[in-house]
């Protein structure tokens, strides 16, 4: 029961790191409907951004900052040289994030090399929690830190969508362009805001990541695809439902890594066939 337990917590821990990855992407995929195949690559650039500034500075918190300025500024850049003049051709949105990809990737592989890099994490996080009931009788604070993190930024994604007037023409230029942009809002400036905002928070959740666990070449494919995966178990632009898609997929990782580590790679495409044969549009998503 303990290793049970012990195993339940790292899901949801890692559920968290998930969330946190997958929001930019729901924003940006679900919500504008834009292939950005370079997501994976937008976290990698948000976690060495991050491994740089900690280094000079010293402070988590100056990282966690960086990163997220950091590749938003570069989200934009994305989003008026490239990603604008592709609207609705999803193909070529898709060959030209993944042509961005791998350059992001090779240009960073040549600055950092190929050492694995991992952020300390702030002083007040930085040691091991009493939990009785997990292996050891001791977990990782930061861990335990990444849920509070991933709520909080649950909420303010929440509370922008739903409470403010930014949020209000976001949901409304999904449903009706046109009509938004004749009543005078400026529904491009609208639609690079959440572009940017996703590609930043694909940076801080770069900074996040390499903290708990670390960061090397070859970590954008594999956050790129639990995006990807989040993303259509939860339902296309539903922030509730990529939070849910992310406890799933979280748990079925690490039950599967520990109890069937030969099968576990197979579990998640499982969950993900199940789910698009019983509902398409996912658990939380609109139909078509």
């Amino acid at each position: 029961m303990t290793d049970f337990l012990t195993v339940c917590l790292n899901g949801v821990t890692l559920a968290a790191l998930y969330f946190i990855v997958a929001s930019g992407f729901t924003l940006i995929f679900g919500l504008l409907r834009t292939t950005n195949m370079a997501h994976g690559s937008l976290y990698v650039l948000g976690a060495y951004v991050g491994v740089s500034v900690v280094t000079i500075t010293g402070s988590w918190w100056i990282g966690l900052l960086a990163g997220f300025v950091a590749v938003a500024l570069i989200g934009i850049a994305i989003h008026l040289g490239l990603l604008s003049w592709m609207a609705g051709q999803d193909l070529r949105q898709a060959l030209v994030t993944i042509g961005l990809s791998i350059i992001i990737a090779d240009l960073l592989l040549a600055h950092y090399g190929g050492i694995t890099y991992q952020i300390p994490p702030p002083d007040f996080v930085a040691g091991s929690i009493s939990l009785p009931f997990v292996v050891g009788g001791q977990y990782s604070a930061y861990r335990l830190f990444m849920i509070v993190i991933a709520a909080a930024l649950g909420g303010a994604l929440w509370l922008i969508l739903n409470r403010t007037r930014v949020g209000m023409y976001i949901r409304a230029g999904i449903d009706d362009r046109d009509m938004l942009s004749a009543l005078g809002v400026n529904v491009s400036r609208v639609f690079l805001f959440v572009f940017a905002l996703g590609a930043g928070l694909a940076g801080l959740s770069g900074v996040v990541g390499a903290t708990a666990l670390s960061i090397s070449p070859g970590e954008d494919g594999r956050y790129l695809l639990s995006s990807l995966v989040v993303v259509i178990v939860g339902g296309m632009g539903s922030l509730g439902g990529a939070a849910i898609g992310a406890l799933i997929i979280g748990l079925a990782e690490q039950i599967g890594l520990f109890y069937a580590p030969t099968y576990s790679i197979f579990i998640t495409f499982v969950i993900m066939a199940a789910v698009l044969a019983v509902r398409p549009q996912g658990i939380m998503g609109r139909p078509a």
